[in-house]
């Protein structure tokens, strides 16, 4: 069982990625709305894993990213657009993320994600 921090800035997207999460065992610790909350958070928390937006006001998620991995070079961190273009997937592959899951996904795909990466 992982803890796991959300980041998002739709409250439907995460409550989606919540209940795939704790109807397979694992438990939200955090969520946050967008990534200067997120890097606030972390450092606190230090969850197991990440799932992290893309796009989100205030601090995208690949900013948010950097930021994370600065502070821990061993975190866990899933990013999820829906945005699937390549040079962003490469961006976050680059930057640290262990995968990318394009929305929408279904809980199958999350789950095969989060087994390989936690």
């Amino acid at each position: 069982m992982a803890k796991v921090m959300i980041v998002d800035d739709a409250a439907f997207m995460r409550m989606v990625i919540k209940d795939i999460l704790t109807k397979n065992g694992h438990e939200v610790v955090a969520e946050a709305s967008d990534g200067t909350e997120s890097v606030e958070k972390y450092p606190d928390l230090k969850p197991d894993l990440v799932f992290m937006d893309v796009v989100m006001p205030t601090m995208e998620g690949t900013e948010a990213l950097k930021k994370i991995m600065d502070m821990d070079p061993e975190a866990k961190v899933i990013m999820c657009s829906s945005i699937g273009q390549q040079s962003v997937v490469k961006e976050a592959i680059d930057i640290g993320a262990q995968d990318f899951i394009v929305k929408p996904f279904d809980a199958d795909k999350v789950m095969e994600v989060v087994n390989r990466v936690v």
